[in-house]
C-alpha cells in the first residue's frame, strides 16, 4: 500500500484526478442502486432490467470512434469539464421519474449521462500514459481500479441504506451534488502541456487509426483480450438474482447493494495482495481463477449468505485482470494514437458488457436458470486464458510493470 501512496505524493496530477474519481464514482452508485430499485418496485420484467443495464454501456460504444479522435486532437481539461457538467445536468432530472410511463425519460437520461461518463473515463485513461510509464503506469491503473472498487464497496452499501431510508429521489440529488464537488476540484487541477495534439482533420485522424491497427496486429489482440473482463458484467445478473432468490430475505435495495459490495471488497483487496505476482507468465492463471470462482458462485446463488462469500472471491482477481490487460495495451501502443486506441478498447469492452447484459435478461425471460447463465460467464475466462497464451506465443509484448520510473513533465494549467 505504501508504494501507491508514494506515487500519489510524487504525482500531483494523478493525485487530483484520483480524488475527483473517488468522489464521482462514489456518487454514481447512489444513482445505480436507485435506478434498479425503482425498476423492480415498478414491476418491470427481466428484459427491461437487462436493457437498462445495457444502456449504461452502449453510449460508450457509440461515441468511441469520434471520442478518440477528439481526445488526440484537443487539450483534455476543457473536455473533462464539459463532460462533468453534462453528467450533472443529466442526473438531476432523474428525480422526475416515478412511474413506468416515464421509462423513456429514464432511458434518455441514462444514455446522455453514460455517454459523458464513458467519454470522461476514456479521456482519463489515455491521459495517464502521457505522463507515466512502466511500473508507475501499472500502479496508476491499479489505483484507478482500486478507487473504483472502494467506491463500489462503500457507494453501494451506503446508497442501499440511503435508498431504503429516504428514497430514490434523494439518492439522485446526492449523486448530482457530489459531481458538483468533483467539478470544483477539476477546475483547480493543473494539467501538463498537451503535446500530442494533431493538426490533421478529424477524418484524417480517424483513417490514420485504422492504418495503425492494420500495421500493429498485437494492439488489436490486446483490445480483444481486455474485452474478456466484460464477462464480469453482473449489474443485470445481480438485480435478477435479488428479484428471484432474495426478496423474501432482504429489501431489494439492500440486497443489490450488499451483493455488489461483497464483491467490491475483493476488488479492493486483490491488487494490494496480488499485484506483485501478476506478469505475462502468470496472467493465464489469473484468467483461470476468475473463471473457476464465477462457476463456484453459480452453484450457491440461491443462498444469500453463501452468495455474499462467493462473490467476494469472484472479485479478488477482477481488478487485476482489468488493470493489467489495460496496462498491456497502453504500453504496446504508440503515444500518438493513445486517445483513439484507448477509445476503441473501451468501445469493445463496453460492447461486450452491453451484450452480456442484454443476453442475461433475454435468457432469463426464456427460462434459462440464473445459475447456468453465471456458469457460462465463468467459462468465458477459460477461453481468455488460452487466447492470451496465443498472443504471448506469437507477439513480442512489453512486460507491464517494469522497474523504469515515469518522468513527470512540467505542468501548466490550461
Amino acid at each position: 500500500m505504501n508504494h501507491y501512496l508514494t506515487l500519489l505524493k510524487a504525482e500531483p496530477l494523478l493525485r487530483r484526478l484520483s480524488l475527483i474519481q473517488l468522489i464521482a464514482y462514489f456518487g454514481a452508485w447512489f444513482s445505480n442502486v436507485a435506478i434498479y430499485t425503482l425498476l423492480i418496485t415498478m414491476g418491470v420484467d427481466a428484459t427491461i432490467i437487462a436493457m437498462t443495464a445495457a444502456l449504461h454501456f452502449l453510449p460508450g460504444v457509440l461515441q468511441a470512434p469520434i471520442g478518440g479522435v477528439l481526445i488526440d486532437k484537443f487539450a483534455p481539461k476543457r473536455l473533462m469539464m464539459i463532460l462533468m457538467i453534462t453528467e450533472i445536468l443529466a442526473t438531476l432530472p432523474l428525480m422526475l421519474v416515478d412511474d413506468i410511463s416515464m421509462l423513456w425519460l429514464l432511458f434518455t437520461l441514462i444514455f446522455i449521462r453514460m455517454s459523458a461518463a464513458s467519454f470522461y473515463f476514456t479521456l482519463e485513461m489515455s491521459l495517464l500514459p502521457r505522463f507515466l510509464e512502466g511500473n508507475t503506469l501499472k500502479m496508476a491503473n491499479e489505483i484507478h481500479s482500486m478507487i473504483w472498487s472502494f467506491s463500489y464497496t462503500f457507494g453501494m452499501a451506503v446508497s442501499g441504506i440511503v435508498v431504503y431510508m429516504v428514497g430514490v429521489k434523494t439518492a439522485f440529488f446526492l449523486d448530482a451534488m457530489l459531481f458538483v464537488v468533483a467539478l470544483w476540484l477539476l477546475i483547480g487541477a493543473k494539467f501538463m502541456v498537451h503535446e500530442n495534439s494533431d493538426s490533421g482533420s478529424l477524418l484524417e485522424l480517424f483513417r490514420g487509426s485504422f492504418v495503425y491497427l492494420k500495421k500493429s496486429p498485437v494492439v488489436k489482440h490486446l483490445i480483444f483480450l481486455h474485452a474478456f473482463v466484460g464477462f464480469t458484467a453482473f449489474d443485470a445478473l445481480v438485480a435478477l438474482i435479488v428479484k428471484e432468490h432474495y426478496m423474501q430475505v432482504i429489501a431489494v435495495a439492500l440486497g443489490i447493494s450488499l451483493l455488489h459490495a461483497s464483491r467490491a471488497v475483493g476488488l479492493v483487496i486483490g491488487p494490494m495482495a496480488l499485484s506483485k505476482y501478476i506478469n505475462n507468465r502468470t496472467l493465464p492463471y489469473i484468467f483461470l481463477y476468475q473463471g473457476v470462482s464465477i462457476i463456484v458462485w453459480a452453484f450457491v446463488l440461491d443462498d444469500f449468505y453463501l452468495s455474499l462469500v462467493a462473490s467476494f472471491f469472484v472479485g479478488i482477481t477482477t481488478t487485476l485482470l482489468w488493470s493489467y490487460t489495460y496496462t498491456l495495451l497502453q504500453q504496446n501502443t504508440d503515444k500518438k494514437y493513445y486517445g483513439r486506441i484507448v477509445s476503441y478498447n473501451d468501445m469493445m469492452f463496453l460492447l461486450t458488457v452491453a451484450l452480456i447484459s442484454i443476453a442475461t435478461g433475454v435468457l432469463a425471460d426464456a427460462g434459462v436458470s440464473l445459475s447456468y447463465i453465471t456458469m457460462t460467464l465463468g467459462a468465458a475466462f477459460f477461453v481468455g486464458a488460452f487466447y492470451f497464451l496465443y498472443i504471448r506465443a506469437n507477439f513480442t509484448l512489453k512486460e507491464s510493470g517494469g522497474t523504469n520510473d515515469a518522468k513527470m513533465p512540467k505542468e501548466l494549467e490550461i
